[in-house]
């Protein structure tokens, strides 16, 4: 018997569903002349019922399209935002390279300011010290060197 009973009510949800689907829409204007819209006529004032047409099958296509072309202008805007990050950061990484590679030339070039004179070896693998000019020259290159290179 329970069986029969909730078939029953479950036909009786089933039929009733689009008449709740189909409710209407009222309007009217209260006394201070406000218009308003609702699902349920007032009963103290006059109320018109409102005719409301479902969008055209059209309006779905239309909808999914702005949708996908939207989320297309997304995509795109994310794959811009993570290149412009991936530029950003190899480009961080150059620029501590090059500080790196300046802090060691200005090193260098300090530890040269105490060296007094240089030297070559020779083919015997015998020092061979420069004279003064050749050491100024070096020492000279090396400066200019390191100028062009950190600025």
């Amino acid at each position: 018997m329970k069986d029969g009973v909730t078939v029953r009510r479950l036909f009786l949800i089933l039929c009733l569903i689009p008449t709740l689907a189909q409710a209407g829409v009222y309007t009217w204007v209260d006394d201070k002349g406000r218009t308003h819209f609702g699902d349920r006529p007032p009963a103290e004032s006059n109320s018109e019922p409102v005719e409301v047409t479902p969008p055209p099958p059209d309006a779905d296509n239309l909808a999914n399209e702005r949708r996908q072309r939207m989320n297309e202008f997304l995509d795109s805007q994310q794959d811009e935002r993570q290149s412009r990050q991936a530029a950003k950061a190899e480009a961080d990484q150059q620029a501590a390279k090059e500080a790196e590679l300046c802090r060691k030339l200005q090193a260098r070039l300090k530890h040269m300011a105490s060296i007094s004179t240089f030297y070559n070896l020779n083919e015997q693998g015998e020092r061979v010290y420069v004279s003064e000019e050749e050491n100024d020259r070096i020492r000279e290159r090396f400066r200019t060197k390191v100028q062009e290179t950190c600025g």
